[in-house]
């Protein structure tokens, strides 16, 4: 937390709970110190709340790039289901960030098993079907680290969650096979492991970490 200066909040609504949050944070040692990170809200809408060391930019999350410093994290929580054109998106996003950033993803998988039988939730305002291996490929594609990564789906419960680093790696073109994607580096050993066994990633091989060190086991879900 310490190493985090900037963070911006992709579609951060009127509230700005989330940067409320990250502008918060303290050293965790007995003093207690504010780290002061400044906070960048990005959405169309105003917002209803003004709180310290959080700046507003209205904005299309999708096509801004007009910040006059980059950020080191980005933060972006149940808003990337709605976009139009994810990957331009996230190749955008690559291009507005420090090296080594770091990219949080929180938005919900549209196939799912609800009373063991598959469900293809599409919602309304949601324009494409995301899973697992469809957002891994996403990022790869877009030149962040899925290798590096955190990942996390609990059975049951439809939410993504991904954190994902900026690679060296500049965005390539969606269409790009899987095996010259697992030449990149930037995919999960399981999904290199697919990629080798049947040609393309299958998701019930993904087995994936979280932060606290336990697995998604994507063959449980």
């Amino acid at each position: 937390m310490e190493s985090v200066g900037s963070v911006a909040d992709l579609g951060a609504g009127d509230q700005l709970l989330d940067l409320e949050w990250w502008t918060t944070r303290t050293t965790r040692d007995e003093l207690a110190l504010p780290l002061k990170i400044k906070g960048t809200a990005i959405d169309l809408a105003l917002p209803s709340q003004k709180f310290p060391n959080v700046s507003f930019s209205k904005a299309d999350i999708q096509t801004f790039n007009k910040a006059k410093r980059k950020f080191d994290v980005l933060w972006c929580h149940d808003v990337f289901q709605y976009l139009q054109h994810p990957y331009q998106t996230l190749a955008n996003w690559h291009s507005i960030t420090n090296d080594d950033a770091m990219m949080v993803l929180i938005f919900p998988q549209t196939v799912n098993m609800e009373y063991n039988k598959q469900a293809f939730d599409l919602m309304p305002g949601h324009l494409y079907h995301y899973s697992l291996t469809s957002l891994i490929y996403m990022l790869a594609v877009s030149g962040w680290d899925c290798k590096g990564g955190f990942f996390k789906k609990d059975p049951g419960d439809p939410w993504l969650h991904a954190i994902v680093y900026k690679s060296d790696t500049e965005p390539m073109a969606p269409g790009i096979s899987w095996y010259k994607l697992s030449e990149t580096g930037l995919l999960p050993k399981t999904a290199e492991q697919s990629i080798f066994k049947y040609g393309y990633v299958k998701q019930q091989e993904l087995v994936v970490p979280w932060l606290d060190k336990s697995l998604t086991w994507m063959a449980q879900q």
